[in-house]
This record gives C-alpha cells, sequence and structure tokens, in this order.
C-alpha cells in the first residue's frame, strides 16, 4: 500500500459534531464510494428544496412557521453543499505556477 497524499473531507460528521475525512487514495474504495452516494443525495436535496423554497415564497398565504421551517431546511442544504464543495475542491490536483490565474471555479484546465 502506497503514502495517502491527503485527506478527503467526508459528507458527515461525528457524534460531536466533528468533521470525519477519509485517507485513502483509492476513490473506488467501499467508503468513498458511500461519500460519494451520500453526497449526490444532498445535493439532490438542495436542489429539490431550493425549488420548494421558490413555491413557498411566491405563496402569499405562507406563514412564519413555514418560513422559519424553511430557513432551517436551507442552512442545513447549505451546510451540506459547503462541505461537499470543500471536500471536492481539496481534491483537486494542484496548478503549476506557469499555468497563469485558476479559473473562477477553481481548478485546472
Amino acid at each position: 500500500m502506497g503514502a495517502v497524499t491527503g485527506l478527503r473531507l467526508l459528507p458527515w460528521s461525528d457524534p460531536d459534531g466533528k468533521p470525519c475525512y477519509l485517507a485513502s487514495d483509492d476513490a473506488h474504495s467501499p467508503l468513498s464510494r458511500r461519500a460519494d452516494a451520500i453526497e449526490a443525495v444532498q445535493m439532490s436535496m438542495g436542489v429539490e428544496l431550493l425549488r420548494h423554497a421558490r413555491a413557498l415564497l411566491a405563496a402569499p398565504k405562507a406563514d412564519a412557521r413555514e418560513l422559519r421551517y424553511l430557513a432551517d431546511r436551507l442552512c442545513e442544504a447549505l451546510r451540506d453543499v459547503l462541505r461537499v464543495a470543500e471536500s471536492r475542491g481539496a481534491r483537486l490536483p494542484p496548478c503549476d505556477e506557469g499555468d497563469g490565474p485558476a479559473p473562477v471555479g477553481g481548478g485546472c484546465d
């Protein structure tokens, strides 16, 4: 087994709320595949929640209780998506100095 080059931030926390990491360079390991699947679910749920939010915000009779609940769910979805972005960004290959400025989305072409 070769040296591990980095840690992967996983899309879940431990019971104390601390981040969990995977030390493996095998992107196809069972735990890596599980993390990929959970990230896909989190992203999909965020898309659906955004659709629901737009509909609820357009509803003239939405009450404060519904809007507070929506705000809580949007905060959770944003937290999840930011964790996915951080995890994926950390796994991008480094750019060479001669590549010029990094694209807006980060990474190299």
